[in-house]
């Protein structure tokens, strides 16, 4: 299952975007380091149920929008100089390897100063911490390349020994590969058996965008003061009230309101039960979300898994008649594969022997057979035919 991580300074509203998007309990508090120990929990990507279009109900969607398990990792906070061990760093970033992608959360209202303190809002620049996590993560792999620096480069001396081999065992961790190597190296432009450490950092720059793409959330967008919005704008980077969805969560949870993660408006579905703080707090979450679409969090979720990652998802079936799994469940499981994948990749996800078997596969919407080479697209039905049982 792909897994997500949440990284950023402490106390810029990691934990309280963790508890909304898994509902999974989490320490908050308005100070540094709350979170000491990672938080591991279920997050979802949301997509619409091919079953709406089919006048068939499946029973694993809600109103034909269909919710996809990811995992989410909440880790500590992040200060200046955690790549030599400050704060919680080395914790920190040991986390990180286990993340295919992160959701780099941004105090965006500014009253957080760069280690986490409570500061007025507006009396700290967000564009600062924007920068300062990939120059950690980049120094952090430095950190590890250098380690094994002298040795690599004398056993390059050899023509048998290939340097992008040996960095990318360095590297195994961060599922780093030759090829990985080699495209870095371009990127960074140098020559790696002539590089100083300069070149040696700016290369390490780009194994992080390879091993660990990255989307930046401004969080507290509803606190952040008009100028610093279109400021940060410019940035480019998504915007976020993981409070905002929290409140909206529970709220569905006590049957006070109507909404599905990722929707641009709630319906207040029992008016008379809120008391006036309640209604003035759905007031002002109702503005931020007319005002950007949502409140962000499963936006970013799947702008991570869609976007960052480039995932479709695919549903696998044993009836391409039925749609539905031996048991006859309709549409029982949905996989998100990498887009470019085939029904044989697809074979393997399910199970690894029934890749080993596979014969075949069948668009279940035609009923056609498709070759193992054809390309899956977003939102396919397919049945897979294998020798294993």
């Amino acid at each position: 299952m792909i897994t997500l991580a949440l990284a950023g300074k402490p106390n810029c509203g990691k934990s309280t975007f963790f508890r909304a998007a898994t509902m999974a309990h989490a320490e908050i508090a308005n100070y540094p380091f709350t979170t000491i120990d990672a938080n591991f929990g279920v997050a979802y990507v949301r997509t619409t149920c091919p079953c709406k279009g089919l006048n068939l109900q499946c029973g694993h969607c809600s109103d034909g929008i269909r919710y996809v398990p990811v995992n989410l990792i909440d880790v500590a906070g992040l200060v200046p100089d955690a790549h030599k061990g400050k704060g919680l760093g080395n914790q920190f970033l040991d986390h990180l390897r286990q993340a295919d992608a992160i959701l780099h959360i941004v105090d965006a209202s500014g009253s957080t100063d760069a280690e986490g303190n409570p500061v007025d809002p507006g009396s700290h620049d967000p564009q600062e911490d924007i920068a300062f996590l990939k120059f950690e993560m980049t120094m952090w792999v430095y950190g590890i390349l250098d380690k094994h620096w002298a040795k690599l480069h004398r056993q390059a001396q050899s023509k048998t020994y290939s340097i992008h081999r040996g960095i990318s065992e360095v590297f195994t961790s961060l599922g780093i590969t030759p090829e990985d190597v080699e495209g870095a190296e371009r990127s960074a432009a140098i020559d790696l058996m002539r590089a100083g450490q300069d070149e040696l950092i700016r290369f390490c720059e780009e194994i992080v965008h390879i091993s660990k793409p990255m989307i930046t959330v401004g969080n507290r967008i509803d606190l952040a003061p008009p100028p610093m919005i279109e400021i940060l704008k410019k940035n480019g980077i998504s915007f976020a009230s993981a409070a905002g969805e929290l409140a909206l969560r529970n709220a569905v949870a006590a049957g006070l309101i109507q909404y599905h993660p990722g929707d641009s408006s709630f319906i207040v579905a029992k008016e008379d039960l809120l008391s006036p703080a309640q209604r003035a707090g759905l007031t002002t979450i109702a503005n931020v979300m007319k005002q950007y679409g949502g409140t962000g969090i499963q936006q970013a979720i799947n702008k991570a898994v869609y976007d960052l990652l480039d995932m479709i998802v695919v549903y696998p079936v044993e009836d391409e008649h039925k749609f539905s799994d031996s048991q006859g469940r309709i549409l029982p499981d949905a996989f998100l594969m990498k887009k470019g994948s085939t029904p044989r990749n697809l074979a393997f996800q399910v199970h690894t022997d029934i890749g080993k078997g596979f014969l075949y596969a069948i668009d279940a919407r035609t009923s056609m057979r498709v070759k193992d080479t054809h390309e899956l697209k977003d939102g396919d039905i397919i049945r897979i035919v294998s020798a294993a049982k």
